[in-house]
């Protein structure tokens, strides 16, 4: 069995279509960090985004778990022409699009970014590559990501996992048994 324990990376405060865009985390709330700490293997591999919100939040979970080089295939969802815009603008300047986007996720991309399969079949690819037989692998990543891979274990549409919530600093803990992925946490709180 290898169960990934997924890790939505520290809060950023935007509220617009942040996908590469490299901001920071706000990780001043040291209290819920420590109990995250205190929740995840101790002896499990941490691997995080290359993207600065995810790299800093994993440096403050590693303490003595080994590190695994950052992922570039962990990243979010690439918004391309929408990336750091809000939805209202890119609304108003293509509402067909928009719409078809959040409404019908799957192939649909936006100018120059990712569709959701994009996104997921990049995921897929690299937590593919890093599932060994046996053990715990941490991973610290966003939103999106971390909703591929649930999507994988419930086998359900983009549209439907995408009604979840993955709230900065949760844990959605999924395992491979060999044959298929199963979860049994999602949007932890600890």
């Amino acid at each position: 069995m290898v169960t990934w324990w997924w890790v939505r990376h520290g809060p950023t405060g935007r509220r617009d279509m942040n996908g590469w865009t490299d901001v920071p985390a706000d990780l001043s709330e040291t209290t819920r960090i420590e109990r995250l700490i205190g929740f995840l293997p101790m002896d499990a591999p941490l691997v995080s985004s290359d993207l600065v919100r995810a790299v800093s939040t994993a440096d403050a979970l590693q303490r003595s778990r080994a590190r695994l080089p950052h992922e570039s295939g962990l990243r979010e969802i690439h918004f391309g022409a929408w990336e750091a815009r809000n939805f209202d603008d890119i609304q108003q300047e293509d509402p067909q699009l928009s719409r078809l986007y959040w409404e019908s996720p799957g192939d649909v991309r936006p100018p120059g970014g990712e569709s959701w399969n994009d996104m997921a079949d990049r995921v897929n690819r690299v937590v593919d590559w890093l599932t060994g037989e046996a053990g715990d692998i941490i991973a610290v990543a966003h939103f999106g990501t971390i909703l591929s891979q649930l999507q994988r274990a419930l086998k359900c549409t983009a549209s439907e996992v995408l009604e979840q919530t993955i709230d900065p600093l949760s844990v959605t803990r999924l395992h491979w048994d060999g044959k298929q992925w199963s979860t049994d946490l999602v949007n932890f709180q600890p």
